[in-house]
């Protein structure tokens, strides 16, 4: 089936997600498919949610109200996992994104994709670590050029366009003034080293880069953008311990050290 026909739903937490960043959000879903679900919880008499109250009118998103029944109990997120499991039970949806910063979509994360579909996460760079490994992306919305507190606090990252998010043609060159690159750290690199060490190489040491990311991505919710980059071969090209060929059948790399 073409990927670009499967079923997509968005479920977003208004209280943990930021409204400015649902344009790149958007984007980063269509490498699953078509987003025809899009739905936002959340207390609409609450001012905080005005940004999303506009944002639903201009894409397209339906609004689900929930009253703050209890005080410190928030039945937004039971709401926003018994529409998942209803969607999930039906079988009609084939891959889920869910915005928030809230560990308490962990469990949900997991149970969907015991059924083999798979769960981007959308949120800050505070999101609790459970929750980002449950998924089986997540993108931190700040290198994605979002708007919440987390990337107000980060003065050498400038927001991204729609534009900047589309993937680059083969040979351009990134536009001046994005985002600069986040150091990539030694868990990423061993998370790196591992995958190239576990996949099959050929007699000069190269390896497949298709095949090292898709055993890193089975290992982890590891995302090439959190770190400001749109493919992992950007990421590879700038870590000195590996070293690309480009083939007719692929991209290639070896470890270098």
């Amino acid at each position: 089936m073409d990927k670009a026909t499967l079923n997509v739903a968005l479920l977003i937490d208004a209280d943990n997600a930021s409204a400015s960043t649902i344009d790149p959000v958007l984007t980063v879903l269509a490498e699953l498919g078509t987003v025809n679900v899009r739905r936002v919880y959340g207390n609409w008499s609450k001012p905080a949610l005005k940004g999303w109250r506009d944002m639903s009118i201009r894409h397209g998103i339906e609004p689900q109200q929930q009253f703050d029944l209890t005080k410190g109990k928030n039945a937004t997120d039971m709401k926003m996992t018994i529409d998942a499991m209803d969607l999930l039970a039906r079988g009609r949806v084939e891959g889920f994104g869910i915005m928030s910063s809230d560990s308490d979509f962990m469990p949900l994360a997991m149970r969907i994709r015991q059924d083999g579909i798979p769960v981007y996460g959308f949120g800050t760079s505070r999101t609790p670590e459970g929750f980002r490994q449950a998924c089986t992306r997540f993108i931190d919305v700040g290198a994605l050029g979002g708007g919440g507190p987390d990337a107000a606090a980060a003065p050498e990252e400038e927001p991204l366009t729609f534009e900047d998010t589309l993937p680059r043609a083969i040979g351009a060159r990134p536009p001046a003034g994005r985002p600069k690159k986040k150091q990539v750290g030694e868990d990423v690199l061993k998370l790196l080293i591992d995958a190239y060490d576990s996949v099959k190489r050929d007699a000069r040491g190269y390896a497949s880069l298709s095949a090292i990311g898709q055993l890193a991505g089975n290992r982890s919710s590891f995302d090439t953008r959190n770190y400001g980059y749109q493919h992992l071969s950007d990421l590879i090209e700038d870590v000195p311990n590996f070293q690309i060929e480009n083939r007719d059948g692929g991209v290639f790399v070896k470890r270098l050290r």
